[in-house]
């Protein structure tokens, strides 16, 4: 599972660098595509990310969430590999971390969102996200969910769903994809799946 895993990162990651490439303004199609409901539904605190690489960009969005009253959380990696969500407003002073990665510092409230938006690097229609192989999200959102509801939408280039991810059973699945193109409901697909009748039935 883990040689498959690491050889589509190393595809995926090619993949959405050509893709971003070609497409350096597809955050702000994304944003204008963002459907409100699932913020006015599993608002108002938001999880969202800052990106690294070839990211789609989620600024877009975020200024669009700012304005609807959101209130904005950044993840942040504690010294023993757990992820834990601080509270962000623009302007805030960040430090660097591993990586390039933007954190608010340890002395900023944690918070608990209840939408929380991910980076990734590929996506199935199963819902099963494939990240960087630390597995700092899966530990977050496996908490958030054991303490209550969150709902998870991945950030994606359309390009970056593949036809299956190689999940395990640590991995939390997402419930919704937004790409330039457009949702992806996932957690309806899976119901529909799950609903569908067995063959011999």
């Amino acid at each position: 599972m883990s040689d498959a895993k690491r050889a589509l990162r190393a595809e995926m990651k090619t993949m959405r660098d050509e893709l971003s490439a070609r497409d350096p303004d597809a955050g702000e199609t994304l944003a204008d595509k963002f459907p409100m409901k699932l913020f006015e539904r599993y608002g108002p605190v938001v999880a969202v990310y800052l990106p690294i690489g070839s990211e789609i960009d989620p600024k877009p969005l975020m200024t669009k969430l700012i304005t609807a009253g959101a209130q904005l959380a950044l993840p942040s990696v504690q010294d023993d590999g757990s992820m834990v969500y601080r509270a962000y407003q623009r302007g805030d002073m960040l430090e660097q971390k591993a990586f390039g990665l933007l954190e608010p510092n340890a002395e900023v409230p944690e918070v608990n969102p209840t939408l929380v938006i991910t980076p990734l690097l590929a996506f199935d229609r199963s819902g099963n996200r494939l990240g960087y192989g630390k597995g700092h999200y899966d530990r977050a959102l496996t908490r958030l969910r054991n303490e209550g509801r969150v709902f998870v939408c991945g950030l994606a280039f359309f390009g970056q769903e593949v036809e299956s991810v190689p999940a395990e059973l640590h991995d939390v699945p997402l419930d919704w994809v937004m790409t330039e193109r457009g949702s992806i409901p996932l957690f309806m697909m899976r119901a529909m799946a799950d609903n569908a009748p067995n063959e011999g039935d």
